[in-house]
């Protein structure tokens, strides 16, 4: 059986299936779409699949969820070449499901030159050995998932999270928008940076819109919300290994309309600013449960 880091390696292994085109699996995260990162991570591999030149990297990421994505169908990715120059390399990237749009992405891949140097200070914060991994808080409150979703949502995980702050995923409280944890992949990974940069976008991906919903007291999982990514930017700044500990640190600057905005940072353990973020999503309220279908008259017969 593969280990999480090998599952999450091969996840990221698209399938070419001619030109530009490429295909996708899905992992099953619990909340009945696809997973956002997911779907980032890999269009970003099918980008980096049609550049030939090996000092080419990505240093900038665009990208709009558009519709839900299904787990039960393959994503097929379509890579537009936009542009090859000296420095910059530049691509677009569709996602598609049933013949519709779910996903868009627009890629910027440089060389590295060299130039003026600057980073802001990485936060004081406990190393990641002294503190708990998430999925371990969750297992312990597995009674209070519901029965169907339990054994998704304690499985194996291919990124070890480890929250700074008080990590409550069923008991949140109103605390300031800010959230930290440490993050790494369970194993190792390869020496290509495009996997690096494809599993650190994989896991940006996890709590950084729930950093809006902390000075509200309410989760992703509220029965009253719905949460839904909308946009999502990565800056890759310099070279790191997301299979070492990566300190991502985030804060939400406001809540507004029905949509939260939140940023967030990479650092290594050495403070290296690596990797920056932001996200806008939809945080809409009073939403009802959803009733379970009555069939109509020619339905019951």
């Amino acid at each position: 059986m593969a280990s999480p880091t090998e599952a999450l390696v091969a996840l990221l292994d698209l399938e070419a299936i001619g030109g530009s085109t490429f295909v996708g699996r899905n992992r099953d995260l619990g909340a009945g779409r696809i997973y956002g990162g997911q779907v980032l991570a890999q269009a970003l591999v099918a980008a980096r699949r049609t550049i030939p030149q090996a000092d080419r990297e990505a240093h900038s990421l665009h990208a709009y969820f558009i519709l839900e994505g299904d787990l039960a169908e393959p994503v097929t990715y379509f890579v537009d070449i936009l542009r090859d120059g000296r420095s910059f390399v530049t691509r677009n990237v569709s996602a598609l499901q049933h013949g519709r749009t779910i996903f868009t992405l627009s890629a910027s891949f440089h060389r590295t030159e060299s130039g003026l140097e600057h980073q802001l200070p990485m936060p004081d914060v406990p190393p990641p050995e002294e503190l708990r991994p998430d999925l371990e808080v969750l297992r312990e409150e597995a009674h209070r998932i519901p029965q169907r979703l339990r054994p998704v949502l304690t499985q194996d995980r291919p990124v070890d999270f480890r929250s700074v702050l008080e990590y409550r995923p069923f008991d949140p409280k109103p605390v300031p928008p800010v959230q930290r944890m440490w993050v790494r992949t369970m194993g190792a990974l390869g020496d290509a940076t495009v996997q690096h940069q494809a599993a650190l976008a994989y896991a940006s991906d996890y709590g950084v819109l729930a950093t809006a919903l902390r000075p509200h007291g309410r989760h992703v999982r509220d029965p009253g919300l719905m949460v839904a990514s909308l946009d999502h930017s990565i800056w890759f700044h310099r070279p790191f290994r997301a299979d070492e500990w990566l300190l991502y640190s985030m804060d939400s600057p406001v809540t507004h309309g029905g949509r939260g905005f939140a940023r967030g940072t990479f650092f290594t353990r050495d403070g290296t600013l690596v990797a920056s973020v932001a996200q806008e999503g939809l945080l809409r309220t009073g939403i009802k449960p959803r009733r379970k279908r009555q069939p109509r008259a020619r339905d019951a017969r």
